[in-house]
């Protein structure tokens, strides 16, 4: 009874926070001229990210600053392939022209930038600079520019807006803010807890258990979050807390972490030849899609999804050494990867071709 009810109240928790969190973000979105899609890239995605955060550096501080590169890379592979394939199967969602002039592109790049600074085994305290000042460059470049004011066109004949109510105050905001956050963090602590706890009773392995609810659950906070700003109908929030969160994992989580951690960030070879290319892959995958009609759309979800199952999927049987993880591999190297690429390939030529026939 006690894990069913952390389960239930981990899961309340998360569903309120993220009401909060994005009730809040879209007023001082609205409040302070800023677009949604800059809100969700900065505040939204920063905020549901404070798990990520604290468990690398309370691993850095702690002596085991090799879990920082393993919890940013996970995350950011969970938030791409599963947050956005659900939230696109909720609604599919709208790509603002921003995302792909810059912040996609960021994402890839600082993905790249992440791989060759682990090629040598360790990402150091030198590193650790580069990724900070990286993120606040970032965020100055996003958050400057939207600030600047608007004036809007004053009609005389007009009726007066309504007088201003507690919900209109920015201290009212910034407290949803700060609630919403505190709730997705406990939330997605008891919802993990009781979730293996569950498993355990249900006799599951403690390596499954850790490639796959331990694994997801420091992105429960961006998962509770973009579903519910879809079903609101914030939809840029949605897509811009998994894109901003990334960014801020690579940037923030492990820049900081490798600036606190003594010997930097230890790089396992696991994760220079696997995990690491299967992160910046990911990245990548997301710009032609996104091109495509401007729209991540309900099948594209779907396919994240099952990208994430068969991700996942490989972990469990490679951490088995099961016989049939070389086959695997193979079928999943030389067939489904290629396969996927020719098609978003055409769905990219046709949409180029419809674009011209139309200018």
């Amino acid at each position: 009874m006690i894990t069913l009810g952390l389960f239930v109240l981990g899961l309340a928790l998360l569903v309120l926070g993220a009401d909060q969190l994005v009730a809040g973000a879209s007023r001082i979105a609205a409040r302070l001229g800023i677009s949604s899609l800059v809100i969700g890239l900065t505040v939204v995605a920063f905020g549901t990210s404070a798990p990520e955060l604290a468990v690398s550096l309370t691993g850095a501080i702690g002596g085991q600053a090799d879990l920082a590169l393993g919890n940013v890379v996970g995350s950011n592979i969970f938030n791409i392939l599963f947050i956005l394939g659900i939230t696109a199967l909720v609604a599919p969602l709208p790509v603002q022209p921003q995302l792909i002039r810059l912040d996609v592109p960021l994402m890839i790049v600082v993905s790249g930038l992440c791989w060759l600074l682990a090629l040598d085994g360790v990402i150091g305290r030198l590193d650790g600079i580069l990724l900070a000042l990286g993120i606040l460059t970032y965020t100055t470049v996003l958050v400057w520019p939207s600030r600047r004011p608007k004036q809007p066109d004053v009609d005389p004949t007009a009726e007066p807006p309504p007088a201003p109510t507690y919900k209109d105050r920015l201290p009212f905001q910034l407290g949803q803010i700060l609630l919403g956050l505190v709730m997705l963090v406990i939330g997605s602590r008891w919802l993990v807890n009781g979730a293996i706890a569950a498993a355990q009773t249900l006799g599951v392995s403690e390596l499954v258990i850790s490639l796959t609810i331990v694994a997801a659950g420091t992105s429960l906070p961006e998962l509770a979050t973009s579903v519910l700003a879809a079903m609101r109908g914030e939809r840029d929030i949605a897509v811009g807390n998994v894109v901003g969160s990334n960014i801020f994992n690579i940037l923030c989580v492990l820049g900081l972490s490798s600036i606190i951690a003594p010997q930097g960030v230890a790089v396992a070879p696991a994760a220079i030849g696997f995990d690491i290319p299967v992160m910046t892959a990911v990245a990548l995958a997301c710009l032609p899609l996104f091109i495509t009609g401007g729209v991540v759309s309900r099948w594209e979800g779907a396919v994240f999804i099952a990208y994430y199952v068969a991700y996942t999927v490989y972990l469990v049987l490679a951490a088995q050494h099961h016989d049939g993880v070389a086959t695997y591999g193979l079928a999943m190297r030389y067939a489904v990867l290629p396969l996927t690429a020719l098609t978003v390939l055409l769905l990219l030529l046709r949409d180029l071709r419809k674009r011209k026939r139309s200018a």
